[in-house]
């Protein structure tokens, strides 16, 4: 019965999150604001149901859920979406829908084939208040990075179309019409700016949490094992997106291509690592 509530809101929080990014899509085409209230309201549902879901998993394993693969990027989903909903609530972009909210779709779809219901106690390494600081501030961090990704792909749409996003001639296709729709791009490069920054403070203590934790279980604060290398490549391009801000005023293009070498970073630390490099983070 537990294990078909948790699969009834896993199910239910990926249709909405699809239908929100449908939504989102159809108020592009139409112009219709009124749109942009369901369809926040639709994903805002997709989130309280994606948190009964975690809650649910909590209750049914008796600790956290980020002990495994599905778990976490369960997690991801649900950090991508809650970063989303917050950047709408002080800075509304409602385009940036079309673009986020897919990423948390094809989270969960890549969880949906993952194993699920093989629920183990959590090894000794893993049973550490430095790992849950470490997981939780991940969480934050890749959440506010997903939402980072999408302002740079706006922006560079919003860049490479300077005439036609400002115009109203009827050869204008209904797309491009949508795209007039978004702010100008001095205001999307700021808020890639402030997410980046706020992601960066919380993967610092993500490297930080990590380290405390390795020497506790491995005793070494860092073995160069692929999952701590990746990490740091991620760091990096963060670190230099925003060292290239403030010493030589990186803005525009530059800035929007390493938001999304970032996320494609972190995407390839979580999946590619994983999959492809086992190390000592295996498990996860």
């Amino acid at each position: 019965m537990i294990e078909l509530v948790e699969r009834y809101a896993f199910d239910t929080t990926l249709y909405l999150y699809a239908l929100g990014t449908l939504i989102f899509l159809a108020y592009t085409l139409t112009e219709r604001k009124r749109l942009i209230t369901t369809a926040l309201g639709v994903v805002g549902l997709g989130l309280l149901v994606h948190t009964v879901g975690l809650v649910e998993r909590t209750v049914t394993v008796g600790r956290l859920p980020f002990a495994n693969m599905y778990e976490f990027t369960v997690l991801f989903a649900w950090g991508v979406i809650l970063a989303f909903l917050i950047t709408q609530k002080k800075h509304p972009v409602p385009l940036l829908g079309i673009v986020v909210i897919p990423v948390a779709v094809v989270l969960m779809s890549a969880a949906s084939m993952m194993t699920t219901t093989v629920v183990r106690p959590l090894m000794p390494a893993l049973q550490s208040y430095w790992l849950q600081s470490h997981v939780a501030t991940a969480i934050l961090a890749y959440g506010a990075f997903g939402v980072s990704f999408g302002v740079g792909v706006l922006y560079l749409i919003r860049d490479s179309q300077p005439v036609a996003l400002s115009s109203t001639s009827d050869g204008a296709s209904a797309v491009t019409q949508g795209m007039s729709l978004l702010p100008s791009s001095e205001t999307l490069d700021k808020l890639l700016y402030r997410i980046i920054a706020f992601g960066f403070v919380f993967l610092t203590l993500v490297l930080i949490t990590g380290a405390v934790w390795a020497e506790q279980v491995w005793g070494a604060w860092w073995s160069w094992d692929p999952k701590e290398t990746w990490a740091l490549i991620t760091w990096l391009v963060y670190a230099l997106f925003l060292h290239g801000r403030f010493t030589r005023g990186w803005q525009g293009r530059r800035t929007a291509w390493l938001a999304i070498l970032g996320f494609a970073a972190v995407m390839f630390t979580l999946f590619g690592v994983t999959w492809l490099m086992p190390g000592l983070h295996s498990y996860t």
